[in-house]
């Protein structure tokens, strides 16, 4: 059940580059968590994109300035390696820097934060979601992905 949200100024990501990003980002979120890139997946991670008003960012604690993207990468503790989240983290701001059309010398422009959830603070459905369960539904989840695609047609 992970979480991204993204934040940037009006206009600092096209809203033709929006979909696909926000496509990108959540298969790059699975692929790193090491769950199937499946719909049962997918309709348990979710992307939020928030626009700011161009004038609602400060840098330096003044308005103005080039536009700065960040991206909050929300997971269950112990759901990504130090070795994942670099991973992880590369891989966001390659996204967000092609949707942005943002060159390697603008790459400070974008931060990545990643925040984990610690076990028995995620809840769903009214209750709580132990990481342990999320671990046991992506294993079922490839294990009916793999039999479906050996399955003859």
């Amino acid at each position: 059940m992970p979480m991204i949200e993204v934040t940037a100024p009006t206009g600092a990501i096209a809203p033709d580059a929006r979909e696909e990003l926000l496509d990108e980002l959540a298969g790059r979120l699975l692929h790193w968590e090491g769950a199937p890139d499946t719909d049962f997946f997918r309709a348990n991670s979710w992307i939020y994109f928030n626009e700011l008003p161009e004038d609602a960012l400060h840098v330096g604690g003044r308005p103005g300035g080039e536009a700065r993207i960040r991206v909050d990468v929300t997971t269950p503790e112990g759901a990504l390696s130090q070795r994942r989240r670099a991973g992880l983290v590369a891989d966001v701001h390659a996204a967000v820097s092609r949707a942005a059309g943002l060159t390697p010398e603008e790459g400070y422009r974008i931060w990545v934060l990643c925040r984990e959830i610690a076990e028995g603070s995620w809840g769903a459905g009214g209750g709580i979601v132990e990481f342990a369960a999320l671990r046991a539904a992506s294993k079922a989840e490839r294990e009916r992905t793999a039999e479906a695609e050996a399955a003859p047609a």
